[in-house]
């Protein structure tokens, strides 16, 4: 397998992944307006965008919609379940609970403190960073793309990553947004 075809399937993954993402954060944080209604536009982005992977793979020999689960690939492992990584999960580095998100400590502290599940708030900052750093991955994956493609003189797969690339930065430049204008508030009331 070519060093393109190692990214388009990574991407793949990490596009499905975080259009599930995107709607798992609509549906959690409908309250929020502004959350339900940008987060359902941005995974409409990176649904076409498996979409367009999957097409595009085809030109490739690949045939992504018969990738199996995460981490079941069997090959040489990327970060997360994805490929190059080994196949070993990463930590995020932030003394992460369960979830990979905000630690357990933290959340289970909240909840004693307001005597009930973790504050709404606090799972939606989770949420938001979670969000951000997938974005922040597939972001990478299209880059190595795109100079893959050019340095390969692959027009269609440098259209593609011109084309998508940047609607994976806005995805980042929202998520990151949302958590400096909520950050304050929530992490000051606990």
């Amino acid at each position: 397998m070519n060093g393109s075809a190692l990214v388009l399937r990574a991407l793949h993954r990490g596009e499905k992944r975080l259009a599930g993402r995107l709607t798992t954060v609509a549906q959690d944080h409908r309250a929020e307006h502004e959350v339900r209604h940008v987060a359902t536009d941005l995974a409409r982005w990176s649904r076409e965008h498996v979409d367009l992977l999957a097409e595009a793979a085809k030109d490739h020999g690949l045939n992504l919609d018969e990738l199996p689960p995460e981490g079941g690939s069997g090959g040489t492992q990327w970060s997360g379940g994805s490929e190059w990584s080994g196949g070993t999960e990463r930590s995020s580095g932030f003394g992460a609970g369960a979830d990979g998100g905000v630690p357990t400590a933290v959340l289970e502290g909240t909840a004693e403190i307001v005597g009930r599940r973790p504050e709404p708030g606090l799972l939606l900052l989770r949420d938001l960073r979670d969000l951000h750093l997938a974005a922040t991955e597939n972001s990478l994956y299209w880059e190595m793309l795109a100079q893959a493609a050019q340095a390969g003189r692959d027009d269609a797969l440098l259209d593609l990553a011109s084309s998508c690339h940047p609607q994976t930065l806005r995805q980042m430049r929202w998520s990151n947004t949302m958590i400096k204008n909520l950050s304050p508030q929530i992490l000051t009331s606990l």
